[in-house]
């Protein structure tokens, strides 16, 4: 989440009188994340979250995520739902840009989190990707391996400001995975943006899974490998394998992941800290004049992308191939 777009107070009292959720009380600008522009409200009748879709997002893909989040809900799945305006629609403009307005999810996320933390989010996730299923919309993952090389060219020559050698460490990863990234591996609904700040807790247990707007059909295993990265690191770099192997367990005890899976977790964990990397170093080198939102390091994915080089097997992660079951 962040702020790109501001929203006057008149406005916003304007737009809400499509709602019947009350009149504006009070809100504010969140700042966390990268890609929309985000506000607490509060209002007479409850708390909400309005996202304003900045000019990254395609509108086409916005029924997608709408659509998702009531799918998943329907199926179980503790997460934020469109709230309706008057007429029926979930989709307004605000400011210029496109906006829906969601229910407020209780909670908190941990910004350092435990074993337990993991092992919640590993079943929570499983539950996700089982839920997906039968969701009549697919979108396609404009940021799995075909989209990395037109990212890395718009950073361009000023990927080394970055990091000395850092495009010569990107051009080398960025071959080797167009050549042999998984394929026929169990595909789904996703989230893709599973990090700590999308899940919130209550009194220690997961309460619901927050922004869904990077979510799209590909891999379900690359959506764990994109976990193991946010979840399972600590500060100083290290990879946690009493973290990654919480995590795996919490997911195979909903979903087991086949042997081909678990094979295919070091290149999928190399592709997952790959993809961040090259969204964090575009956004690190094209932060908007005025924005208020908090670029987020690319050189923390660096690291983990050459721990992931390093890595011989699953069981580095925790997670040993013998453990997996083919469907």
């Amino acid at each position: 989440m962040a702020v790109y777009t501001d929203v006057s107070a008149a406005g916003l009292s304007e737009y809400l009188a499509r709602y019947d959720i009350g009149t504006l009380v009070s809100f504010h600008g969140i700042a966390e994340g990268v890609e929309n522009s985000n506000f607490l409200v509060q209002t007479t009748g409850g708390t909400f979250i309005l996202t304003l879709y900045e000019k990254r997002v395609d509108p086409t893909d916005l029924p997608f995520f709408i659509g998702l989040m009531q799918h998943l809900a329907a199926g179980g799945i503790s997460c934020p739902q469109p709230v309706a305006m008057r007429d029926g629609e979930t989709l307004g403009v605000l400011a210029g840009r496109p906006c829906a307005m969601v229910t407020f999810l209780p909670g908190v996320s941990v910004r350092r989190p435990s074993a337990a933390n993991c092992g919640q989010l590993g079943e929570a996730m499983a539950k996700l990707h089982l839920a997906g299923q039968g969701f009549a919309i697919t979108r396609r993952n404009a940021l799995s391996v075909s989209g990395w090389r037109p990212l890395f060219e718009t950073a361009g020559a000023r990927t080394d400001t970055v990091h000395p050698g850092l495009a010569a460490t990107i051009a080398e990863e960025l071959a080797d995975l167009e050549a042999h990234w998984p394929a026929d591996l169990p595909a789904g609904v996703i989230h893709a943006d599973l990090f700590p700040d999308n899940a919130f807790f209550l009194d220690e247990a997961l309460s619901g899974i927050i922004d869904f707007y990077f979510a799209c059909n590909d891999l379900l295993a690359y959506d764990v490998a994109v976990c193991l990265n946010a979840w399972c690191f600590e500060a100083d770099g290290a990879f946690n394998a009493t973290k990654g192997r919480a995590l795996l367990a919490g997911y195979q005890s909903v979903r087991p992941l086949e042997t081909a899976e678990i094979e295919a977790l070091p290149r999928l964990a190399r592709g997952a800290a790959l993809r961040f990397l090259l969204t964090r170093l575009v956004d690190w080198l094209n932060v908007p004049e005025g924005a208020l939102v908090r670029p987020k390091d690319p050189l923390e994915y660096l690291k983990k992308l050459r721990f992931h080089r390093a890595v011989d097997s699953a069981r580095d992660y925790g997670i040993a191939a013998a453990a997996g079951a083919d469907a």
